[in-house]
C-alpha cells in the first residue's frame, strides 16, 4: 500500500471515526451533565431568552458600536469562519471528495477566483485574531497553549489545501489530507470544539438570563 493509498484509506477512516466518536462523546457529556435546579420564580420566557442568547450576539453591543477593537474583532471573525466555511464545503476539490468518499452527492463548487477569494479573507481573518492573542495584554493572558495549536494546525491545513489546489502533485495532496486527518483527530479534544457548543453554551446563558427577566 503506498503512502497516499494509506492516508486516503485507513487514515481517513480513522480520523474520521476519532472525530465523530469523541466529539459526540463531549456534545453527549454537555448535554446530560447535571446541574442545580433554579428554585426562583421565573418571570420571563426560557425560549426566548436562549434564541436572544443564540442571535443577538452576531454584532457587536450597541454601547461597542464605536468601538474600533470591537469592529477589527468582529469583522475579522466573520472574515475566517465564513472564509473558511466557504472552502471546506464549496472548494472544487472538496466538493469532489464529498460527493466520491462521504455523501455520494455533490453540489456546484466555487470557480477558481471565488476560491482565491475566499482563502483571502480566512487567511486574514485567522491571522490577525491569531495576532491579537500574542498582542492584546488581556487575550495574550487568557489565551492557552490549546488556542495557538489549534489556530496553527488550520492555518497549515488551509496553506497546504491552497498549495495542493492544481491537484498535480500527489505528494502536495498528500501532505494537505495528512494535515486534515491531523486536525480531526485534534478538533473533539481541543477549543476547535466551539463550532457545535456555541449555540449551546450561548442558548443556555441565554435561557437562564430569560427566566429572569433579563438579557445577556
Amino acid at each position: 500500500m503506498t503512502l497516499i493509498a494509506f492516508l486516503e484509506g485507513p487514515m481517513w477512516t480513522a480520523s474520521v471515526v476519532v472525530f465523530t466518536v469523541f466529539g459526540l462523546w463531549r456534545l453527549f457529556v454537555i448535554l446530560t451533565t447535571g446541574r442545580l435546579p433554579v428554585q426562583a420564580r421565573p418571570v420571563g420566557s426560557v425560549g426566548l431568552g436562549a434564541a436572544r442568547g443564540i442571535l443577538g450576539h452576531f454584532l457587536p453591543r450597541r454601547a461597542f458600536l464605536g468601538q474600533g477593537r470591537m469592529w477589527f474583532v468582529t469583522l475579522a471573525g466573520y472574515a475566517f469562519h465564513l472564509g473558511l466555511f466557504a472552502l471546506l464545503f464549496f472548494a472544487a476539490p472538496h466538493v469532489a471528495f464529498i460527493r466520491d468518499h462521504i455523501l455520494g452527492v455533490g453540489w456546484p463548487a466555487l470557480p477558481r477566483w471565488g476560491f482565491i477569494v475566499a482563502a483571502q479573507f480566512a487567511f486574514a481573518g485567522l491571522l490577525a485574531l491569531w495576532v491579537r492573542r500574542f498582542v492584546d495584554p488581556v487575550v495574550r493572558l487568557i489565551s492557552r497553549p490549546d488556542d495557538h495549536i489549534a489556530a496553527g494546525l488550520t492555518f497549515v491545513v488551509m496553506l497546504t489545501g491552497c498549495m495542493a489546489l492544481g491537484e498535480q502533485s500527489t505528494t502536495l495532496r498528500g501532505i494537505h489530507l495528512a494535515f486534515v486527518e491531523a486536525w480531526l483527530i485534534y478538533f473533539p479534544f481541543s477549543s476547535l470544539m466551539h463550532t457545535f457548543t456555541w449555540p449551546l453554551s450561548r442558548g443556555f446563558t441565554g435561557a437562564l438570563a430569560g427566566r429572569r427577566g433579563t438579557r445577556m
